[in-house]
């Protein structure tokens, strides 16, 4: 079997219900393989992603290839974040603890 990525679209449609991406600066913390980065990045005008997990970002980065719109993925952990304070107007923290 398998996994299907919300084939419905739930989470993109909750996340746009609750949230304005348009040209917004976006940090995704513990990104993975980019599951939910793609369901925001093009609206946004930075979409900033990372995750400690090599292998996941590899996935993420070959994505973005595909789909990518000022949008970048980094190895870093959430309890050193590497970036300036204000540097973003979003955060966005899923699946990740």
């Amino acid at each position: 079997m398998s996994l299907q990525k919300d084939p419905e679209g739930f989470e993109k449609r909750i996340l746009h219900k609750f949230l304005d991406f348009k040209d917004k600066r976006i940090l995704e913390v513990g990104c993975g393989e980019g599951r939910l980065t793609w369901q925001y990045a093009a609206a946004s005008s930075l979409t900033v992603g990372f995750d400690p997990d090599h292998s996941a970002l590899r996935v993420a980065r070959a994505d973005a290839r595909d789909k990518s719109r000022d949008t970048y993925f980094a190895s870093a952990s959430a309890s050193h974040i590497p970036f300036s304070k204000e540097t973003f107007d979003i955060a966005i923290l899923a699946w990740s603890l």
